[in-house]
């Protein structure tokens, strides 16, 4: 049997949109992040017309809405906790173990959001290298799919998010020294900064489908992601100044340090309540 044409695009070696040319003159388009969010298909008609899109069956998109509600609330609890926690440690009475504390209960929130994420992944609807059509596989709470640009995305994301509970978790420790301060929170902290960037970045790749960012105000998934990436930024910022001076055992700017948590933590939040939106 003779298979419909088929064009592929995406980011290096990663695939992230498939376009199909059937015999009629139609075609069908898998998008990565349409696909495992949204668990359809785009499907035009011989003169361009969009119809119908293709979607996965019900079982499928019932697990894509749970698995996103899920993500959805987490985020958007963790960056609203976050938030609190800097506003608390910049206006409060200086008590460090109440921040540290409401910014653990965060650091958990994030945890939940990046693993239930890496699982929409796992289980979204796989496409059909034939005919397009997309399948539900079986359930999945774990594989290495690290050739799939959407898995390497949510799964740096995760990642971020423990190196994070490693550098909460050391923020309860009292009576260290500046230089075990600078190794067992900071240093965690500027990791997992670095691992959201880049999973930021992975996430533009996968919505552009071309290594560098683009901008496309249409696309709620583009929105998504510039604001998770704009939280990241301030966290990144927030973590470089928050370093804690030898010389003089003071942090090099404490405010930069709480504002740029405070932003950062409601843009995540903000991100998380768009992304209820982005659902089948």
């Amino acid at each position: 049997m003779e298979h419909p044409e088929q064009r592929a695009e995406g980011a290096g070696p990663f695939t992230t949109r498939l376009t199909w040319h059937g015999p009629d003159g139609g075609t069908v388009v898998w998008d990565s992040r349409r696909a495992r969010k949204r668990g359809a298909l785009s499907v035009h008609d011989p003169a361009g017309v969009t119809s119908a899109p293709a979607t996965a069956d019900v079982r499928a998109l019932n697990r894509l809405g749970r698995l996103n509600t899920f993500a959805s609330i987490a985020f958007t609890l963790g960056g609203a906790l976050f938030a609190l926690g800097a506003g608390v440690a910049q206006f409060g009475s200086g008590d460090t173990t109440r921040s540290a504390s409401i910014y653990f209960a965060g650091g958990l929130f994030f945890n939940l959001g990046g693993y239930t994420s890496l699982l929409q992944v796992l289980n979204a609807p796989r496409h059909n290298p034939g005919n397009g059509a997309l399948s539900t596989p079986a359930w999945r709470w774990w594989r290495y799919e690290p050739m799939r640009l959407d898995w390497l995305s949510t799964f740096v994301l995760f990642a971020g998010t423990l190196v994070f509970g490693v550098n909460l978790l050391d923020s309860f420790l009292q009576g260290l020294t500046t230089q075990q301060i600078n190794r067992l929170i900071w240093t965690p902290d500027m990791i997992g900064c670095a691992l959201f960037l880049i999973s930021g970045h992975l996430a533009f790749s996968e919505i552009c489908h071309r290594p560098c960012p683009c901008f496309r105000s249409r696309s709620l998934g583009w929105w998504i992601v510039a604001v998770n990436q704009l939280g990241s930024v301030l966290f990144m910022i927030s973590a470089l100044a928050a370093f804690t001076r030898p010389a003089t055992d003071s942090l090099v700017n404490a405010d930069i340090a709480n504002w740029g948590t405070l932003c950062g933590g409601l843009c995540f939040s903000l991100s998380g309540a768009l992304q209820a939106l982005e659902r089948p």
